[in-house]
């Protein structure tokens, strides 16, 4: 590839070794200043693609007898520029995207569709593949090794090897149209959510609502040219303190229907239409593959291997949760009671009453609690808690390119000076930023056939609260838990060790994947680790005792609504991909009738409806929402590993799970988890922790 259309949004630099038999490393940083000038985008995916092409084709007319490095490793290192480019645009995209880079994913995701069609449908390729697997017990491979071969094998053979040449032509169009559907629905979402606004012109409509959120809202206003009044809009950080402290009633009701209504509005934006064809693609996709429905072929290759056992865990654990929040509702009903006499509890009450009621019983509220978690603190709590464990090294870089001025870099080291990777953190929500947080690979880990370690680029991005003219950005507690636990998903990223980028990170089953990040949730309020991090934004005084022990205390309640809330969008994922056909799919009623299959109570709204269940329908979770519980208990049971010693941040336990977070998927995640525990996952854990269970 012409190095000229390149360079531009690639800068690599190589970082010297010093110390005897150290390996050498190198890193690729993004010029994410230049990222958004998009006319330099299509001429250099163009290019990308066709130097993976040309690397392909290599392979395939080797004259040489396949062998496991000519033909395995050779393909896992094709497609590095292409990589890193992707990994540039598709993280501008979805952060701080605009309609031309829009347009250039409505072109693009087509073409990569069908490059890796033509890859993975190479029958001359498949064939040297299969003779090298077919070999692997005589070939002498270590476990790394083996598992490349084996997961390349099973990928090639899952995406539609062994189909013949009318099936493989139908598939390279399904995954094409998938692909399509997958970036409109989330156009769509970001379309909906920007499109609300809603303007309260009296103040008076607004009592009960901190003033933070007052002025937080202000200023959205006057951004909007409505000096004077306070606008509100679908995105969490807007209507959730609304949910929480807001006493007008249809004040609430407005924002969270707005919220849970997008994309389902009949317009242009509809997402109903999306959903179906999906779903048609999908089932006719599992069924070329010999399965009845998408959940089978999906999960084929996850720790749960089926639907009935996915199906089985997650009733395992409803009944309790139901129960738990059936308790709850009743509770919050009585107080309910006192203020409005003969009114029915509804989902844009239970948030309200839920805050007022842990004032009651726990003297805990969270605007108290917030001046302590100024976000700058919290994240250093969580770096300062990396360090701890893995003896891991921050420093703040200032010179390094970012897409937008919010963005912060972070230059991680071991203990020693040696390179672990470079972390970018990106906060705060924006018209072209998508909802939600999440963690995204720049570039990931693997080794070269010079024996360089090419060391990660992380980031992690969420929708926090902005800082106002007169506030710092300022988390809830669901925020602190957020950005702990997408910083556990960089952890992954950072720390890896593979040979081999297919197998390095977060490229573990789904239902693997959050165990990492769910794990550092466990920290959050531990009092050795709260009192590093929350500390009063106006005094410095690092947070009380008592508020400690207010939190700990709470930290049971309201977790039926909260694992319910959970529970119902994963049951709805899985009711999704259980279906066999389309044929008379109204998703409406689709959805209503899952929820009462479940005896969803009324006074809760699934996390995630269907029209902006983005999880499902853009981001790759389909038939694995599941697997945030599955690896909650994963995670709760890690974490009593530690506390069973008597000290949660014990360096032997921390040196086996880093080992854990190390592999990524180089083993099989069941081996790896038994290894790193000596046992099979307990779930009375997870059940004691959300207070189901003595």
């Amino acid at each position: 590839m012409k190095k000229s259309i390149f360079l531009g949004l690639i800068a690599m630099t190589m970082i010297a070794c010093t110390e005897k038999n150290q390996q050498p490393t190198t890193f690729a940083v993004p010029a994410f200043d230049q990222a958004k000038n998009v006319a330099q985008y299509m001429p250099a995916f163009e290019a990308a693609i066709a130097e993976q092409k040309a690397e392909v084709e290599a392979i395939v007319n080797n004259s040489e007898e396949p062998t496991f490095e000519n033909t395995l490793v050779a393909l896992d290192r094709t497609g590095m520029t292409l990589d890193s480019l992707q990994g540039i645009f598709f993280n501008v995209l979805e952060a701080d995207g605009n309609d031309e880079m829009d347009s250039i994913a409505e072109i693009l995701v087509p073409m990569l569709t069908d490059l890796s069609s033509e890859i993975l449908l190479n029958e001359t390729l498949f064939q040297r593949i299969k003779a090298v697997y077919d070999e692997r017990e005589s070939l002498g491979l270590d476990p790394e090794q083996m598992r490349l071969l084996t997961e390349t094998y099973k990928s090639f053979v899952n995406n539609g090897a062994l189909l013949n040449a009318e099936q493989k032509a139908r598939l390279v169009e399904i995954n094409k149209e998938l692909g399509l559907l997958s970036l409109k629905f989330g156009n769509n979402v970001v379309a909906e959510t920007n499109a609300y606004q809603y303007f309260v012109k009296n103040e008076d409509e607004l009592k009960g609502l901190p003033e933070s959120a007052k002025a937080a809202a202000a200023e959205e206003a006057e951004a909007a040219g409505h000096k004077g009044e306070w606008l509100f809009t679908p995105k969490r950080t807007s209507f959730t303190p609304v949910l929480q402290y807001c006493e007008n009633r249809e004040l609430r009701k407005e924002l969270l229907m707005a919220y849970t209504t997008r994309g389902n509005h009949g317009n242009a934006n509809d997402n109903k239409e999306v959903i179906k064809r999906t779903m048609a693609l999908r089932i006719e996709k599992a069924k070329l593959f010999g399965y009845d429905n998408p959940a089978d072929y999906i999960l084929a290759d996850c720790m749960a291997k089926d639907s009935k056992t996915v199906d089985k865990f997650l009733a395992s654990v409803w009944t309790p949760s139901l129960e738990a929040a059936k308790r709850e509702a009743a509770e919050l009903q009585k107080m309910m009671d006192r203020d409005l006499p003969g009114e029915k509890l509804q989902p844009w009450d239970w948030w309200y009453y839920a805050e007022k009621l842990r004032a009651e019983k726990y003297a805990l509220n969270e605007e108290e609690l917030k001046p302590y978690f100024e976000l700058g603190n919290v994240r250093q709590g969580a770096f300062d808690l990396a360090t701890k464990l893995y003896g891991i090294q921050f420093e703040k870089v200032n010179d390094m390119p970012v897409y937008n001025p919010e963005v912060e870099v972070f230059k991680v080291t071991e203990a020693d000076g040696r390179l672990v990777g470079y972390l970018y953190t990106d906060y705060f929500p924006r018209a072209g930023k998508r909802p939600g947080a999440w963690m995204n690979n720049i570039s990931s880990q693997y080794v070269d056939a010079n024996g360089v370690d090419h060391r990660p680029v992380i980031i992690n991005v969420g929708n926090f609260n902005k800082p106002t003219a007169g506030n710092p950005s300022l988390l809830s507690m669901d925020d602190v838990e957020t950005l702990f636990h997408e910083f556990g998903h960089a952890l992954h990223g950072l720390l890896a060790k593979a040979h081999y980028k297919s197998l390095s990170g977060t490229n573990t089953p789904r239902d693997f994947v959050e165990l990492p990040s769910q794990f550092m949730e466990n920290y959050c309020y531990e009092p050795e680790i709260i009192r590093t991090y929350a500390r009063h934004y106006k005094t410095q005084e690092v947070i009380p005792d008592s508020l400690i022990e207010k939190i700990n205390n709470a930290g049971k309640f309201n977790q039926g609504f909260v694992t319910t809330e959970l529970l119902s969008a994963s049951i709805l994922d899985m009711d999704f991909h259980e279906l066999t056909t389309v044929d008379g799919l109204d998703v409406d009623q689709f959805e209503a009738a899952s929820m009462a299959k479940m005896q969803m109570i009324p006074e809760i709204i699934v996390r995630y409806r269907p029209t902006f269940y983005n999880h499902i329908f853009t981001t790759g979770y389909e038939a694995g929402y599941y697997s945030y519980t599955w690896s909650a208990v994963l995670d709760a049971d890690a974490f009593a590993a530690f506390k069973e010693t008597g000290n949660i941040l014990n360096p032997d336990v921390a040196k086996r799970f880093r080992h854990l977070l190390e592999q990524g998927g180089t083993r099989d995640a069941q081996e790896l988890y038994l290894e790193f525990r000596g046992k099979e996952a307990d779930p009375q854990y997870l059940l004691r922790r959300k207070g189901f269970i003595e």
